[in-house]
């Protein structure tokens, strides 16, 4: 089970970037990391990382290979090393479970996860909890008898949502998901969608989503496409009206869509959290007070905008998470 709505991948920072990926070895999990680059920025403490906290430590930080978790570990990486710590970067790593058993095994001493994916892929639930923090919170107590520390969470949640361009939101007056299916009923031919595969199949996608909204969806009124095409069939509107979309993707706001309301709260939240490994949180408890104002400041709207700045403009993902950090102050350049 992958992250909802994964994203084109960017182009990598350096050569050694994109080797990291390529060196993927099986393990446990059918993934594993064996080699890294070191960060070398020219970065200091800002309102973070003030007295070198981490002043040396070696510092490993690892992500998934979609845009905004390579932006999220490029940032952990920075903050640590603008705090005086060696950091060694292997993100942009293959697969959900790859990433998570550097982690889980030491590999890695840190990413950033989301809570539903903890929830639902790494602990096995079915079951998600509506209250983002309650959900947090379970992820947290549970996955600590996997070695694993979970920080408190952002409010950047990246779950599903269904979107239509603008046109088709004044024409139709959707607002959410409740709407859809009032439409869906009243004109069946009015209600079709462009989804991922892994959409059209997850529990917590079209099925699911189908079921707690009662949607009887005729199978003609289905598209399935690669979930990058789905922004750009989406804000043509031709071949259809609705799409499954990522809340923060950067193509939304860029093509003009509107992101429909999940009024009965069917999607599970997948808040941005710090998923560290457990003996690294013991030896630097530090690492907690120096992320936490970081993470408190992303939500949907940032992320949206540093995602956009990769996908759309084709920027580096490490110096989009950089001039974020120093335009926030966080950090500041050497």
């Amino acid at each position: 089970m992958a992250l909802p709505g994964p994203r084109r991948r960017p182009r990598p920072r350096a050569a050694a970037v994109a080797l990291v990926a390529l060196l993927a070895v099986a393990g446990p999990s059918g993934c594993g990391l064996v080699s890294g680059s070191p960060l070398t920025d020219d970065v200091k403490p800002g309102t973070v990382g003030r007295g070198l906290p981490l002043k040396d430590a070696q510092l490993t930080v690892t992500s998934k290979e979609f845009t905004e978790n390579i932006i999220l570990g490029q940032i952990m990486g920075l903050v640590f090393e603008a705090a005086g710590a060696t950091v060694i970067d292997k993100t942009n790593v293959q697969g959900t479970i790859g990433a998570r058993e550097a982690v889980r095994t030491g590999t890695a001493d840190g990413m950033y996860e989301y809570t539903g994916t903890g929830w639902i892929t790494h602990l096995g639930h079915v079951k998600p909890i509506p209250d983002m923090h309650e959900q947090w919170m379970a992820v947290r107590d549970a996955d600590r008898a996997n070695g694993i520390a979970w920080l408190p969470q952002a409010r950047l949640n990246n779950t599903y949502a269904l979107a239509l361009n603008a046109a088709n939101e004044k024409k139709y007056g959707v607002r959410n998901l409740s709407d859809v299916a009032a439409l869906l009923k009243k004109d069946p031919d009015a209600v079709t969608l462009c989804l991922g595969n892994e959409f059209a199949t997850r529990d917590d996608g079209l099925p699911g989503m189908a079921k707690k909204y009662g949607m009887k969806i005729p199978s003609a009124n289905v598209r399935k496409m690669a979930d990058g095409v789905v922004y750009t069939e989406v804000s043509q509107g031709r071949s259809c009206t609705f799409g499954a979309v990522a809340t923060t993707d950067g193509r939304i706001k860029a093509m003009g869509l509107a992101v429909l309301a999940d009024d009965k709260r069917f999607f599970p939240n997948y808040n941005a959290a710090p998923e560290m490994n457990a003996a690294t949180m013991k030896k630097y408890p530090q690492i907690a007070a120096l992320l936490a104002p970081v993470t408190k400041a992303l939500d949907n709207t940032i992320a949206q905008q540093l995602n956009r700045k990769v996908d759309v403009y084709g920027e580096d993902p490490h110096e989009v998470a950089k001039d974020w950090l120093i335009k926030e102050g966080f950090i500041k350049e050497g």
